[in-house]
């Protein structure tokens, strides 16, 4: 399941949820499955604070005068954005014609704490025309999702038992750090990477955590019971970014 919201009128309510009655946002909506926000830094900005609770806890509690309301909120978000308000910095063939300013202001409308949350920051260049007209792959696209599914499996079973009756645990993203500590062990020259990577600033607490995740994934998807250090610098690639 997918949810696609784009800008629009009483944006946070139809994003988080509310209203009188209140009513379950697009966020409960895409509960175990996928939000995509396109234009991401041009949401107002309260409307993206507001997503750090759910992508953190999985839940979303609306307070009205008279309810008060925690409902489902456990998706996947994936967020597209220009590199600045023309679209074209770093651009190889167009000029950006923005000012340093105007870039930076752009940039500073996703705060830190919003930022930190996410896992992974994919740069997306410009399709050549041999890429648009080159056919599908179809055999490509059937061997990643059949990648994925047996991932999820292994996930699946692997967290079975720690799954209660209050919360049911279904893939790495949602382990705690005492799950993570159990089953996202790394050796000692991953263990010093990672020390560089925090004691140098470039990674919180948070930041740390969500990239053991992420090679722990890493690691499932090549059906490698040990997170090797490959699958932990491939982490870091994704998580650490300039500016």
């Amino acid at each position: 399941m997918g949810r696609y919201v784009r800008r629009g009128v009483s944006i946070e309510v139809a994003l988080i949820g509310g209203g009188n009655p209140p009513r379950p946002g697009e966020i409960t909506l895409a509960h175990r499955g996928i939000l995509f926000l396109d234009e991401f830094p041009e949401f107002h900005r309260d409307v993206l604070e507001s997503l750090r609770q759910p992508i953190e806890e999985g839940e979303i509690t609306i307070l009205r005068a008279r309810h008060s309301l925690k409902l489902p909120a456990n998706f996947t978000l994936i967020a597209a954005a220009n590199p600045c308000p023309c679209g074209y910095l770093n651009n190889p063939e167009k000029r950006c014609q923005c000012q340093s300013s105007q870039i930076q202001k752009y940039k500073r409308k996703l705060s830190g704490p919003l930022i930190d949350r996410v896992d992974l920051f994919i740069e997306v260049p410009q399709l050549r025309y041999e890429k648009l007209i080159a056919p599908d792959s179809e055999n490509l696209s059937l061997i990643i999702r059949n990648r994925v599914e047996k991932a999820r499996r292994v996930q699946k079973e692997r967290f079975s038992k720690e799954s209660t009756a209050r919360k049911i645990i279904l893939t790495n993203s949602e382990m705690n750090p005492p799950q993570i500590k159990k089953y996202c062990q790394v050796d000692k020259k991953s263990e010093g990477l990672l020390q560089k990577a925090v004691n140098s600033g470039q990674l919180s607490a948070r930041g740390y955590h969500r990239v053991l995740k992420v090679a722990r994934t890493i690691a499932d998807l090549e059906n490698n019971e040990r997170i090797l250090f490959s699958h932990l610098a491939e982490a870091l690639m994704y998580r650490l970014r300039e500016g």
